[in-house]
């Protein structure tokens, strides 16, 4: 009975999934609303532990009545399969830079003159966030123990700031050990990643302050500088904490609908 219930449910699955030819199962009028879906005392990990050992479960039985002697290998030959398309890719796109080397070459200018300090001075565009850096000098602070006058200079102020955050994005992967692979699943990482790259977009905006037209206001854009990266880094935290719990059980409830267990 039980083996005919599990056919049922397998063969309207596979029918409700074949109608509209996405592979997504359309949601029905059992799934839970949010209040219901707080209410769950073991959601998350009790289908984190039934999806695993399902999953081992399955494997042992296709390996058990597997009828082959190898049948722990399935692949294509490295040669010649693997090798021709290799070999084609990399023709291709090697082609494809001589090419625009020939048909576009690179413009040459003037010879550079050491005598001549150039107007603007910039490094190439992904070290604009540490140029940027270096001009965080309103944040000096004057200590009035030592007659208003900084501690140390505006560039060494510069060096270590960009020390302080090489050393944090350094120390990142220690910090964080999880095993998540969506940034639904942490939250708090999450929207410490979306702070840093929009710090460093607005830090390397920052960087080239002098390039801006005239009606740009360079200190509102400073102040934007260190408040955006907080006001994303919040909305971030808030947006994916909310929809965490509802994602992770629509995520195993659709799988199940898929494959439900034996």
């Amino acid at each position: 009975m039980t083996d005919t219930t599990d056919t049922d449910e397998r063969n309207d699955a596979t029918e409700e999934v074949a109608a509209d030819g996405s592979g997504i199962v359309a949601p029905d009028d059992e799934t839970p609303t949010w209040r219901e879906r707080k209410e769950r005392r073991q959601g998350l990990s009790r289908l984190t532990y039934e999806y695993f050992e399902r999953s081992r479960r399955e494997d042992q039985d296709l390996r058990t009545e597997s009828s082959y002697v190898e049948r722990d290998v399935l692949a294509f030959p490295t040669w010649p399969h693997e090798m021709i398309r290799n070999l084609s890719l990399t023709s291709f796109f090697v082609g494809l830079i001589l090419f625009l080397a020939a048909a576009l070459p690179p413009h040459l200018g003037a010879p550079a003159d050491p005598s001549t300090t150039p107007a603007i001075i910039l490094p190439d565009w992904y070290l604009y966030w540490s140029f940027g850096l270096l001009k965080l000098g309103p944040l000096n602070p004057d200590l009035a123990i030592l007659g208003g006058q900084k501690l140390m200079k505006d560039a060494t102020y510069g060096v270590l700031a960009n020390l302080v955050v090489v050393g944090f994005i350094a120390l990142v992967p220690f910090l964080n050990k999880g095993s998540a692979r969506r940034p639904v699943e942490q939250p708090f990482w999450s929207a410490v990643g979306v702070f840093g790259v929009v710090f460093a977009v607005m830090v390397s905006g920052l960087s080239i302050k002098n390039l801006w037209p005239a009606w740009v206001n360079v200190h509102l854009l400073f102040d934007l500088t260190f408040l955006l990266p907080f006001v994303a880094g919040f909305i971030t935290y808030g947006i994916l904490k909310a929809m965490r719990e509802g994602y992770m059980f629509e995520l195993n409830r659709r799988y199940y609908r898929l494959r439900p267990p034996r």
